[in-house]
Formats: C-alpha cells, structure tokens, sequence
C-alpha cells in the first residue's frame, strides 16, 4: 500500500522529509538563466534544475512534491516539464506526490482522479497522464468529488492528501468557523477523511487517504492528531513559512510516525543563503532538516 512505501522510506533514512519542486525559474542560478527567452527555454532549464536536485537527494529523502501552478505559467512546454519531472523522480525510487489540488463534481473528479492516479482508456490502450503516487484535493466540495480519487486509489494503489487545516494565515477564515454541532470545520473535513480512508489502511495503520495539516497551526494539528489515528498527514508551513520542528511535533504519534514535512524555497533556493552549488546546498539543507526534526519527534518507527 502506497502510505505504507512512505513510511517504510521515513523510517529507513529516518527522515520525514518531502522536498518541494515549486521551481520557479527565478530560483536558478544565473547561469542557467541566461539567454533564456522562451518558455522552452525556461522548461528545459526547470527541468535540468530538478533532475540534479533529485539526483543529490534522492538517497536521503522519502519523497518530493511537484506543485503544478509553478510549471503552469509556463504554458505547455511547462507542463511537459512537470510530467518529465514526476516521472524522473519516480524512476529514482521517490514517493511523488503531485500537488494539484483538484476537485470538482463527480463526473469532473473522476477526470481529475484519472490524470493524477489512474489510467485513460484510447481504445485499446490503457495510458497514463501525469502518474503521481498521490495528489492533492480539495474536499470542499464533499463525498462525490472524493470518491472518484478513492476508487483510484483502490484500484491503483494510489493516494490523496485532502486539505484540512492549511498553513496559510486566511486559511482560519473558513477552516476554524464552528458549526451548529459545536465542531471547527477543519476538525469535520478531518472526520470525513478518516471515513473516506476506512477502506485503504495499511500495515502500519494509516490509510491512502491523508490530510494537509499545516505545521504553523500546532493547536488544531495536535486535535487532528487526536481525532484521527488513522488519517496520515502532509505537513506544509516548515521553513519559509514560519513553522519550526517544534510546532509540528504534535502531528506525528508515539511512534514517531503520522507525517511527512514538506519544505520547498528553504531547500531550492539554499544555495542563495548558504553558498556552494545550488545541488550540494540543497543536500546539506535536507540533512540539516533530518537533524532538526529527529531532534523533536525522535526515532521514528519506535
């Protein structure tokens, strides 16, 4: 089961570590910016960045997620990028998760859910877009624009991570309003998502359907925790953002297990702060991260 080749990752290099691709083409060095002009240009040279990464990290760290809005602006050739990019990082034994957010009616969502997980039928053939092990979803939308994603993940060994409770400061806005019985909202789209799981736990207790649970928000993960011991996390908001080790210690169990911590610019754009090749200050930031999060959650797998 796909949550369990996550974990069984984490606990082997002892990292819950998932390097963000939000590879925006200013965060190249100037030289591989240079001349160019194109956004055939600029995909050739987005990609080259995130095969070298991938190469210096992909001993170290379970997974990485490609988030699709910075490939996008780049028009088709962009999107090639993306899927060049997936598929690289699969062919290097990563855990790839594809952060798209989708969602939409059902008959939408089963599109969505295809492109991402599954597979579309061209008569005889049987082919696969963007192949990612997860996706992100926005639950917002409730059961029917869910379940097609859960149907792949059945039949695909696939998951999804369902926003929940997002690191963004607005995120309140909507996510912390109390309903009628007394619940946050982010603590009922969380009860959703443990129901939509039932059916896809793994060996060590999780299911394929995950939640996004942001590291800057430590009293709402900690009741998520609570809440949902079958429901695993991606934890967005370290670094950048404003989320430390500390903060997000609540979101992972006894064991040391329940999440993985996604970090984006603080390991692209390393190389700006710290000096050195873009791909070596990327290594030593993954590690400096290791470090920092067994320093709080301990050893996981205990």
């Amino acid at each position: 089961m796909i949550t369990d080749k996550l974990i069984d990752g984490i606990i082997q290099m002892q990292n819950p570590t998932c390097v963000g691709l939000d590879t925006l083409f200013d965060y190249l060095p100037d030289d591989m910016k240079a001349g160019a002009t194109t956004f055939e240009d600029v995909a050739e040279r987005v990609l080259a960045f995130n095969k070298t990464l991938i190469d210096h990290i992909c001993d170290i760290v379970p997974s990485v997620k490609v988030q699709i809005a910075y490939y996008e602006m780049y028009g088709v050739a962009g999107m090639k990028a993306y899927y060049e990019t997936l598929k690289y990082a699969a062919a290097k034994g990563l855990v790839v998760i594809a952060d798209a957010k989708r969602n939409d009616i059902g008959s939408t969502a089963s599109c969505y859910a295809k492109a991402f997980l599954g597979e579309t039928q061209v008569n005889d053939r049987a082919l696969k877009a963007f192949p990612s092990d997860y996706v992100t979803v926005n639950g917002y939308l409730g059961s029917d624009g869910i379940l097609p994603f859960v149907e792949q993940c059945e039949k695909q060994d696939k998951g999804i991570f369902v926003l929940v409770k997002t690191s963004n400061p607005s995120g309140a806005e909507i996510q912390n309003m109390i309903l009628q019985n007394g619940v946050p909202m982010y603590e009922y789209m969380g009860g959703l998502v443990e129901k939509w799981g039932e059916s896809t736990i793994g060996n060590y207790g999780y299911s394929a359907v995950g939640a996004v649970v942001g590291a800057t928000h430590p009293t709402e993960a900690a009741r998520l925790r609570e809440v949902l011991p079958h429901t695993f996390f991606l934890i967005p908001g370290y670094g950048a953002q404003g989320g430390n080790a500390e903060m997000l210690k609540s979101c992972f169990g006894g064991d040391g297990l329940g999440g993985v911590v996604n970090n984006s610019r603080g390991i692209l754009c390393a190389y700006k702060k710290n000096g050195g090749t873009y791909y070596s200050a990327a290594r030593e930031a993954c590690i400096a991260m290791q470090k920092d999060l067994s320093a709080v959650i301990g050893k996981m797998g205990r």
